[in-house]
């Protein structure tokens, strides 16, 4: 290799573009293998901040990104399926969990990239099953993580024997407080850029295990590097609710208020990384240096640890310094970003942030949205209990009524596209079905919403034409309602709490509805029978009848699908 410009470019520029191919692969492969585990962590969070700090830990060495795990936090609660509180516990342990990509790359195994790469790519393209090929997926991914790495390293090498280079990375020296600000800013300039703290990570190592930039500049970039990130949460924030607006603040001004203090104590603090490395490689990253004939291999090694220490004892420490007041951080964020009351359709537009991709949690998201269909549906027909039966007539919940059932409409919409962009992905077998059974729930409670709205569009019909069903009528009519409104409701309380209905029980009360509207319309034909009845009355009540059958089929779709049974023809 000469040390051209161009050959610099093209090996850093090739060894970057493996570095983050070789993430993303690593990435995906191991949220398919670990796919519903990733989903129970994500979902069993609790109050506790520990557990959730520790949940939000777990996942993102899981998915290799905290932006993956933290988008998906918004997305969780801007579907109301995590309170703030909860939110910020697992935002802080993704900061956690992303360090692990430079304790990876202390294993030093650059050399054994490619042979990994091979080995795994032919696995990956021979092996039979989901299981197999998505391991493959994964250790092939840390291969190129490797071998790009190494190649980022053979480009860098020459730059420390250029003075003009060596001039220009001195403007961001950490040395002084003012180089240490410049160095942060620039970390946190090139993670904008790049939208993956694990590529800027990528670069600094390169940089600094060959010499061009000391460790203290290296510690300084990191730190940068964990403010660029946030850009990403900013992205998924748009257009969310208030609270998901507030998840993102909070990843915000935990890095920020985490920077700041750091970098007032940043001379000691390198300094006590640097003590930990030199008791456990005895050497020490501050002083170590090439030019006094030190073994490349060693101090790759030493700035390395050094680095990746770095960055763990910056976040765990920042993450002790917040648990404590977690109560009255999130206080501070409901203060900064009051609530908005907010009119028209929830849209799954956060989750297309760009460079963040998680088909197996992007489904935890979606599912969410539909979870939230299912609580429409049974708020729905609360409304129409309260309007046709209980009175009174109110204009304003019927006109309340008719756009939930219009959101209902766009949220299906929206999904399915969400749906079909994951699908399209490279996801598990389980992940796949999962992603269509969510598809086909959306498309029965949009169907249960229409055929609520087609209910109360006739109670308007009876009383525009002055017509009125005989008490009797009236009263069975309302149990009729109940029997459908709790089957309905049961069936989206089994699919959001993943506890499926016993099968009998629910084709027992599906079964039930049938008779009672078989009943129904049985003694309104013996009633046109043995007097005179307004056609007009015959046709609304007949119709109704029909709705609230179709309604019961819906939901005993959604049960099916919740309990992966067998489609029933109804």
């Amino acid at each position: 290799m000469n040390g051209t410009g161009l050959t610099i470019a093209m090996s850093v520029i090739g060894g970057l573009g493996i570095f983050m191919l070789g993430m993303k692969n690593m990435s995906e492969g191991m949220q398919a293998v670990a796919g519903n585990s990733l989903r129970r962590m994500i979902s069993l969070v609790t109050s506790n901040p520990v557990l959730a700090t520790a949940a939000g830990t777990a996942v993102t060495v899981l998915v290799q990104s905290s932006s993956v795990t933290t988008v998906i936090v918004i997305g969780l609660t801007n579907a109301g399926l995590m309170q703030l509180h909860q939110a910020i516990g697992v935002i802080m342990g993704a900061n956690i969990g992303t360090t692990i990509t430079g304790w990876i790359l202390v294993l030093q195994i650059g050399r054994y990239g490619l042979p990994i790469l091979g080995v795994a790519a032919m696995v990956y393209l021979f092996a039979r099953g989901d299981r197999p090929r998505f391991i493959a997926m994964a250790i092939m991914g840390m291969g190129m993580v490797f071998f790009g790495l190494e190649l980022m390293k053979n480009g860098f090498a020459p730059l420390k024997d250029m003075p003009g280079v060596i001039d220009a990375f001195a403007w961001f020296d950490a040395g002084t407080y003012g180089g240490l600000l410049k160095a942060v800013l620039t970390g946190c300039v090139l993670t904008l850029i790049l939208q993956s703290s694990s590529a800027t990570l990528g670069i600094t190592i390169g940089l600094a295990a060959t010499g061009v930039i000391p460790f203290t500049t290296a510690a300084a970039l990191v730190l940068g590097e964990n403010i660029g990130t946030t850009i990403t949460v900013i992205l998924a924030s748009i257009g969310a609710n208030t609270t998901a607006k507030r998840s993102a603040a909070a990843h915000v001004l935990f890095n920020l208020i985490g920077v700041a203090w750091i970098t007032a104590l940043f001379p000691w603090y390198s300094r006590l990384v640097a003590w930990g490395v030199e008791r456990v490689h005895g050497a020490d990253p501050m002083t170590i240096s090439l030019a006094n004939g030190a073994d490349p291999a060693q101090f790759a090694l030493v700035i390395t640890a050094a680095i990746a220490l770095t960055h763990s004892g910056f976040n765990v420490a920042n993450t002790l310094l917040f648990l404590p007041f977690i109560k009255p951080y999130t206080r501070l964020l409901e203060w900064l970003v009051p609530d908005k009351r907010t009119h028209g359709v929830r849209r799954l537009r956060h989750l297309d942030a760009p460079g963040v991709s998680s088909p197996v949690l992007d489904l935890e998201q979606s599912r969410g949205e539909v979870v939230q269909m299912g609580a429409s549906v049974v708020v729905m027909s609360d409304w129409i209990r309260q309007l046709g039966f209980n009175g009174p007539w109110d204009e304003r919940l019927i006109q309340k009524t008719y756009h939930r059932e219009e959101i209902l409409d766009n949220m299906q919409g929206e999904v399915v596209q969400f749906l079909t962009d994951v699908l399209d992905a490279t996801v598990p077998y389980a992940a796949a079905e999962e992603g269509r059974r969510q598809l086909r729930i959306a498309h029965e409670y949009e169907s249960i919403s229409d055929r609520l709205a087609s209910i109360l569009r006739n109670f308007g019909r009876l009383r525009k034409k002055r017509l009125e069903l005989a008490p009797e009528q009236h009263e069975a009519l309302r149990e009729l309602h109940e029997m459908v409104s709790t089957f309905t409701k049961a069936a989206a309380t089994a699919f959001a709490t993943r506890q499926a209905l016993a099968d009998d029980d629910a084709r027992a009360a599906s079964a039930d509805i049938t008779r009672k509207v078989k009943a129904l319309q049985d003694h309104h034909m013996q009633s046109m029978i043995d007097g005179s009845i307004d056609p007009h009355l015959t046709m609304t009540f007949t119709a109704m009848l029909t709705d609230y059958r179709r309604i019961r089929a819906h939901a005993l779709n959604v049960h099916d699908a919740t309990t992966e049974a067998r489609p029933q023809d109804n």
